[in-house]
């Protein structure tokens, strides 16, 4: 069973949950938008993406950002899924995020796309 998130009850008043590629989607942000240093039991757990939200947007800041979400997926959903494809770029004020991976249970290909404005 995968807890949906954020944590909601359905229309029958249960914990809501999710299918296996929400859930896996779900996790994906949780990893984007968790600081190194927010969870108790888990200090190292996140990639600090919320912390570059007031830096300047730039080709070197991608560059580092798109090294450090590597890092943090293949060390924390790595059991899961295999990056096929990773291209953060930076353009003007908004930041492209761009993942291919295969889920390691079906071996089925999934291409998430997450845009922000900086």
């Amino acid at each position: 069973m995968n807890i949906d998130f954020p944590f909601h009850f359905d229309r029958r008043g249960r914990t809501a949950v999710a299918d296996d590629d929400d859930h896996l989607r779900e996790m994906i942000e949780e990893l984007l938008f968790t600081s190194p240093g927010e969870r108790v039991n888990q200090p190292d757990f996140g990639c600090g993406l919320r912390q570059m939200v007031f830096a300047p947007n730039s080709p070197e800041m991608a560059a580092a950002l798109q090294f450090t979400l590597q890092a943090a997926l293949q060390r924390w959903l790595g059991d899961l899924l295999q990056v096929k494809d990773l291209e953060v770029t930076s353009v003007d004020s908004t930041l492209n995020i761009n993942l291919q991976y295969i889920r390691r249970s079906t071996n089925q290909s999934v291409a998430v796309q997450i845009t922000g404005t900086m």
